[in-house]
């Protein structure tokens, strides 16, 4: 069977992390939702229907994949899988994907299967409308697992999917035998589940507490002495955790240099929070440097339901415990403190000066209580090409064409937001 990642309109509501990558390869528990999916279904050809405006950019990093090819998606049976969906631990029989049908999730299609008459008039642009045709004509399955709207909820199921990931799949890499006996180590709860990668480095004065859950460090890492590690907790290649407290619940992409203390928080990779600070209850994107003594509140003083501001609209999160969302290349100043489900796009600069709006648009910067636009595009990108470069990452022109689009498309809302924040200014003046 071939399968088909596709992106339907859901994914603007999972920015600004779905700004600059496909919602598939967004990370809860061990893995991104992407490899979940493809383990759920049998093996078989994989390509992917994303937002034209990402497509060239994920050529680069998918080269084996066909990318938006229609010739290719027209060529057969095609199984389509919401690229949002996390599925059931339980991997799905080829026998039950005999015929065209739709598998849904509270009304909303988690896969679909169909054959090239379906597909006549299907391409990226078209998709939604698609989907809601085959919803009324083919029949109807229950997909079962959930389709995640809203960058929170992966947080907020990211410790449980540890587990699951664990549970179905196994470590994500071998491990070394008898891994937990390092010298100067010390282990809280079952020893076998502290899963160590024999080029990770575990310095001794280390404690890790595999109570709750897990924990697992992948090739290259470096967990430095007086670190303290709670399971659930997966720490991703070359990352390093410098006399840190991580908390239950974390997943640390590759090349993360993480110090401070962080709960319940993913981080996609290749970011800096490596001074004191609190993070928590948060989903931080590649390229981001946390200032020293950044601190996000996930906690109002009432305990209240926290509110967001998503894809333009208040949203009620249900939840008592949310952190904030930051944007590819986004960075704090020395102190910065922000405010509670804060939503900041990418390549924002955000600097001290009272506490911090909760929505900040992409490429805006906010100092001193107020909000103004970064307009020297030319240098964030010289800016990110140097970031990428000490990572020993190329920065394409196709990177900063998908920037110079994201610059353009956000541009009437930066405009709208500074307004916004201007007569806010005025009226606590008056």
């Amino acid at each position: 069977m071939r399968v088909c990642l596709f992106e339907d309109c859901g994914a603007v509501d999972l920015e600004p992390l779905s700004l600059t990558r496909p919602v598939f390869e967004l990370l809860c528990g061990l893995t991104s939702l992407a490899a979940k999916q493809s383990r759920f279904f049998p093996p078989g050809p994989r390509g992917v229907l994303l937002r034209p405006q990402l497509a060239d950019l994920y050529r680069l990093t998918a080269t084996a994949l066909p990318v938006n090819d229609l010739a290719w998606l027209r060529a057969g049976p095609v199984l389509l899988v919401n690229g949002r969906w996390l599925p059931p631990s339980i991997p799905l029989p080829l026998a039950e994907l005999s015929g065209p049908c739709v598998a849904l999730v509270d009304g909303e299609v988690a896969y679909a299967v169909v054959n090239p008459e379906h597909l006549a008039d299907c391409s990226a642009n078209t998709l939604d409308d698609c989907l809601t045709t085959w919803k009324v004509t083919l029949p109807h399955r229950a997909a079962g697992g959930r389709l995640f709207r809203y960058l929170w909820e992966l947080v907020q199921y990211n410790g449980e999917q540890i587990l699951a990931d664990w549970q179905t799949a196994g470590p994500p890499f071998e491990a070394q035998p008898d891994g937990a006996d390092r010298p100067g180590l010390a282990v809280i709860g079952p020893r076998d589940h502290l899963i160590i990668h024999p080029t990770a480095r575990v310095e001794p004065m280390v404690v890790a507490d595999t109570t709750r859950g897990p924990i697992f460090i992948d090739r290259e890492a470096v967990v430095t002495a007086f670190t303290r590690l709670e399971g659930p907790c997966a720490i991703g290649p070359r990352t390093q955790v410098q006399g840190a407290k991580l908390r239950a619940g974390i997943t640390l992409g590759p090349d993360c240099r993480i110090g401070g203390e962080v709960e319940c928080s993913i981080v996609q990779g290749h970011s800096n929070k490596v001074h004191d600070g609190f993070l928590g209850h948060a989903y931080v994107g590649e390229w981001v440097n946390l200032g020293a003594g950044t601190q996000n509140s996930d906690l109002r003083n009432d305990y209240g339901e926290i509110t967001m501001t998503v894809n333009g609209r208040r949203v009620s999160t249900g939840l008592t415990k949310v952190g904030c969302f930051l944007g590819d290349h986004t960075k704090t100043g020395l102190g910065t403190l922000l405010n509670t489900g804060t939503n900041a796009g990418v390549f924002c600069n955000l600097l001290p000066g009272g506490l911090l709006p909760k929505y900040v648009p992409s490429f805006a910067s906010w100092w001193n209580e107020q909000l103004t636009d970064r307009a020297e595009l030319a240098s964030l990108l010289r800016t990110a090409a140097d970031v990428m470069r000490r990572r020993h990452v190329v920065f394409t022109e196709t990177h900063a064409a998908l920037y110079r689009t994201l610059f353009e498309q956000s541009a009437a809302e930066r405009r709208r937001a500074i307004r916004d924040a201007e007569l806010r200014t005025l009226r606590r003046s008056a």
